[in-house]
């Protein structure tokens, strides 16, 4: 029970001290309660497992996936190559640029309005398990169906938060467009597209989480002998459960720093928008 008491004690310090620094308002105080709030959770998983002998069949210690994940490597990454850029990447990137698109030209049509946005609706509330076997029948085993999957499951998202922001622009800023004899096209550079871009970033971002959720489903329902999802349902065919989670610490890292990376161009493009000061 030395674990158990001891995961205990460093846990009621750690509270102790995270509610001191929770205070204060320096920068890095931002940073390093929620760090120290990730280790307490890591030393009381391990503590608990260990002092109460807990199968590892259930739940593996964090030294156990952190053995495996560093033993793992070259498997590891070869999995993330197939998932997430093969599969995840490019399904986003061909969906997201559909759903744009597809916004621009739902935005110029009334017919399109009412005819495809309700049927998008529809299709987005489509659960993935039951498409997913679907578009891998048609595509193959390969990563060409997963993308497949990603475009079905980012591209409605995407397209109702862009036919959003296209529609945020007031009035009487497109009325000022057309006292200046602007264009269609001139209009949608100069006063929509902008007016849009905090919500396109917010599907996004959105689409970010879905993207690598719809790749590793999508490998459950056939695979090549590598990627995250088809590792996954093999580990845990063998009760190999600490990689199972080291392919759960790999994902969520890869989708922290996916996200990361989309907020980040969001400041540096929409850096005018009140949401992106102070």
């Amino acid at each position: 029970m030395a674990w158990v008491f001891g995961s205990l004690v460093f846990w009621l310090a750690a509270w102790a001290l995270n509610a001191r620094l929770s205070r204060l308002s320096a920068t890095w105080v931002r940073f390093f309660v929620p760090t120290l709030f990730g280790v307490t959770v890591i030393v009381v998983w391990e503590g608990m497992v260990r002092g109460f002998g807990v199968n590892p069949v259930l739940l593996p210690a964090p030294s156990a996936i952190a053995a495996t994940f560093v033993g793992e490597i070259p498997t590891l990454w070869g999995d993330l190559v197939q998932t997430f850029f093969k599969g995840a990447l490019s399904g986003y990137v061909i969906g997201c640029t559909a759903g744009v698109l597809t916004a621009i030209a739902v935005d110029r049509s009334p017919f399109l309005q009412r005819g495809l946005l309700p049927v998008g609706n529809f299709v987005a509330a489509l659960p993935i398990v039951g498409m997913a076997p679907i578009l891998v029948m048609w595509f193959g085993f390969g990563w060409q169906s997963k993308a497949a999957v990603v475009v079905v499951m980012v591209f409605f998202p995407m397209l109702v938060n862009a036919v959003e922001g296209l529609q945020a622009s007031e009035s009487m800023q497109r009325d000022l467009m057309r006292t200046y004899a602007a264009t269609p096209g001139q209009g949608l550079r100069k006063l929509r597209l902008p007016a849009a871009m905090p919500f396109i970033f917010n599907g996004l971002k959105i689409c970010t989480t879905l993207a690598l959720i719809g790749a590793i489903v999508a490998e459950f329902f056939g695979s090549p002998i590598k990627g995250m999802g088809f590792r996954i349902s093999t580990e845990v065919g063998r009760l190999a459960l600490d990689m199972v989670w080291a392919e759960i610490v790999v994902a969520a890292i890869v989708g922290s720093a996916f996200y990361g990376a989309v907020a980040l161009a969001e400041r540096v493009v929409t850096f005018w928008h009140p949401s992106q000061r102070g």
